[in-house]
């Protein structure tokens, strides 16, 4: 991927070296400590309910915050990180802002684009107390990404997922979210939940990540037509990514067995067609998943 010498986004905050952020066993919350294991286990919890483990995380140490909630930070002078695997991701942001912009405007809106935060270990969101271990999420309470960058290190030793083009499928596949946020399907989607026992809950998510992975698509495809920075074997790179992410392949590896209505993020082949459909022909209309009769 020749992602070199193209522009990178301002709109990152890194917090890699900030006071808020650590790299400790316990994750304060509410005013407590939760240990590492009870984040594995939150977390695993929160994959089986579907639950957003943020909120979950905050539930178990009593206390944490509500999506949504201020959080009271403080301001920091802007400074652009510039190691290597930051100018990266900046680069990759803002690809996305270009994308995405140019694909509002052309149905009359206007593209508000969301900031990267950089993290090590621990963050304050509006979502709640941000852990390294979620991986990278979004938050539509602050409508902002959040990354600790370690998680590439897991992407390739641990999912055998290698690979630049991989690491940026990530990217666009947070910033899916905020697209889902900013065209009202976020606000939808939690109404429509809130009024859903566990298993249609599960079913709903997964059509809501798999829209995702179809708008990482859409971004892949009108990305390579204006930057043309696609090698051979970067679209290999990210199908295998979204393949190693399925809700099947990580309950085998972790469990050593499937279970399919427990699903918040569908199956690997669900994750794979998805991404395809939307790099196929780079059109948002192809991601209603959820019209979709079958996925």
């Amino acid at each position: 991927m020749r992602w070199q010498g193209n522009r990178e986004s301002d709109n990152v905050e890194d917090r890699r070296d900030d006071g808020a952020s650590g790299g400790g066993g316990m994750l304060p919350i509410g005013g407590r400590g939760l240990s590492l294991g009870g984040i594995v286990l939150a977390l695993l919890a929160s994959w089986i309910l579907g639950v957003n483990p943020l909120t979950l995380l905050g539930l178990l140490n009593g206390g944490g915050l509500p999506q949504g909630a201020p959080v009271a930070t403080q301001p920091k002078p802007h400074q652009a990180p510039n190691d290597e695997e930051a100018r990266f991701v900046t680069t990759v942001l803002a690809s996305t802002e270009d994308v995405w912009s140019a694909v509002f405007a052309q149905a009359g809106k206007t593209y508000e684009k969301p900031t990267l935060v950089l993290f090590r270990g621990t963050t304050p969101t509006a979502c709640g107390a941000g852990e390294a271990a979620m991986g990278p999420f979004y938050c539509p309470g602050d409508r902002q990404v959040y990354i600790d960058l370690s998680f590439y290190d897991t992407l390739r030793q641990q999912l055998g997922a290698p690979g630049d083009f991989a690491q940026a499928y990530v990217i666009a596949h947070e910033v899916g979210h905020h697209v889902q946020n900013l065209l009202g399907i976020t606000g939808k989607v939690d109404a429509l939940r809130a009024r859903q026992g566990e298993a249609q809950a599960n079913a709903t998510s997964v059509r809501v990540e798999l829209q995702a992975d179809c708008l990482a698509g859409v971004w892949a495809q009108h990305a390579q037509a204006q930057l043309n920075w696609l090698e051979q074997g970067d679209v290999e790179e990210a199908l295998n990514a979204a393949s190693h992410i399925g809700d099947d392949a990580l309950q085998q590896a972790a469990q050593g067995r499937v279970v399919p209505e427990s699903f918040t993020h569908g199956s690997s082949q669900q994750r794979v067609s998805w991404f395809r459909r939307g790099l196929s022909q780079g059109h948002l209309s192809d991601c209603d998943t959820f019209a979709a009769r079958s996925l």
